[in-house]
């Protein structure tokens, strides 16, 4: 058998997410990754030709954007249930004060390779996909969760 002389790369296809430690509801796409970004501050000083870059030392997340199939399952209940607790058009309103820690975890041939843990996330937006006649695509529902920090763990 031939060796291999590189390393393969993981796939984008194989990961879950989990909400407070539990696996979470089938889902199709995630996006906003991002282990922080930071503003740049230019600095000119008097008699120099050059501007200095500085950052801001502020750091900034992403927000996750998470996108499911809804199918009628108890596992469109979930992001419902959370949606509710932050957000009630008649009555007490928890807002983002009703905050959970999760993580997307990615997969490599059924194994846990790496997780992004996020902290502190509340819902930002929920959505769903256009409702067109002439179209076969699939009922989807993107979810906005802005969170206090992203930390990527490798297993």
């Amino acid at each position: 058998m031939a060796e291999l002389t590189f390393s393969e790369s993981w796939r984008t296809h194989g990961f879950r997410l989990e909400i407070e430690g539990i696996p979470s509801v089938p889902i199709t796409k995630v996006t906003g990754l991002n282990e922080g970004m930071t503003e740049t501050i230019e600095q000119a000083d008097g008699g120099d030709t050059i501007v200095r870059k500085i950052t801001s030392g502020i750091v900034k997340f992403d927000p996750l954007v998470i996108e499911r199939n809804m199918d009628g399952s108890p596992n469109d209940q979930i992001f419902q249930d959370w949606f509710n607790e932050m957000f009630q058009l008649n009555g007490a309103s928890g807002g983002s004060s009703v905050r959970r820690n999760g993580a997307v975890v990615k997969m490599e041939n059924g194994q846990e390779v790496m997780r992004f843990a996020f902290f502190e996330g509340w819902v930002k937006k929920s959505s769903f996909s256009d409702l067109e006649a002439a179209s076969a695509n699939l009922f989807k529902q993107i979810i906005e969760i802005e969170h206090n920090g992203l930390e990527r763990i490798t297993a």
